[in-house]
């Protein structure tokens, strides 16, 4: 989910210690399970919905922007994160998915017709609900079976779609919050640059001659 990446690409670059990978999905859930214990034992201030809400959506991007680090502190730095990088797309995925249903269950108590109403008339919740959608086939297909029965090149194509989610994710992000403290405008910037990187770079490599055969 974090964009694709050829096979000679990942060779490249040292590999940091081996760690589970079970062990990035135990570690990356815990922000939610103390967000929903701190929530049960009402500790998340005068509108805890909200906070919730707000919390999942923010760890959502913040794992989105991990996975699609990956590839830039390999080519740059020689850390090899290869290996994670699906479980972080994925992590990405979850929070996304709890920071729905919180929006759909505990702010909207699935009262579907205020929710097509806030789909309609509210532009950040729109930019929201579509980019929830891209991330659906993303996080269905990341798995080895979906990229033999779709072909790497076919599902290398579905999977730059992250990019397009990861623009969705900030600006959704900046239009919550509204007033725009430096926040959003960090991570908008952090995403802006990680995307900017991969195409400076794809211009350039298009540009360059090819080598021709001897």
């Amino acid at each position: 989910m974090a964009g694709p990446i050829s096979a000679q690409g990942a060779k490249r670059g040292f590999a940091v210690p081996q760690v589970p990978k079970i062990a990035v999905y135990v570690i990356g859930f815990i922000p939610a399970v103390w967000l929903f214990y701190e929530g049960v034992n009402d500790r998340l201030g005068a509108d805890p919905m909200r906070y919730l809400e707000q919390a999942l959506g923010l760890w959502a991007l913040r794992f989105l922007i991990a996975s699609l680090t990956v590839t830039p502190l390999r080519q740059l730095a020689g850390v090899n994160l290869l290996r994670y990088r699906r479980a972080l797309g994925l992590l990405a995925f979850y929070y996304a998915a709890l920071h729905l249903v919180t929006y759909l269950v505990l702010d909207q108590g699935l009262d579907f017709a205020a929710i097509w109403a806030d789909i309609v008339k509210r532009p950040y919740i729109t930019i929201g609900m579509a980019t929830f959608v891209i991330l659906v086939p993303l996080a269905l297909t990341s798995n080895n079976a979906a990229i033999r029965r779709l072909g790497g090149q076919a599902w290398a194509r579905l999977h730059r779609l992250v990019y397009v989610a990861a623009i969705g994710a900030a600006l959704h992000f900046l239009l919550v919050v509204k007033s725009w403290p430096p926040e959003p405008l960090v991570y908008t910037a952090i995403v802006l640059v990680l995307l900017g990187y991969r195409l400076v770079r794809s211009l350039a490599k298009k540009a360059s001659p090819r080598r021709r055969p001897a």
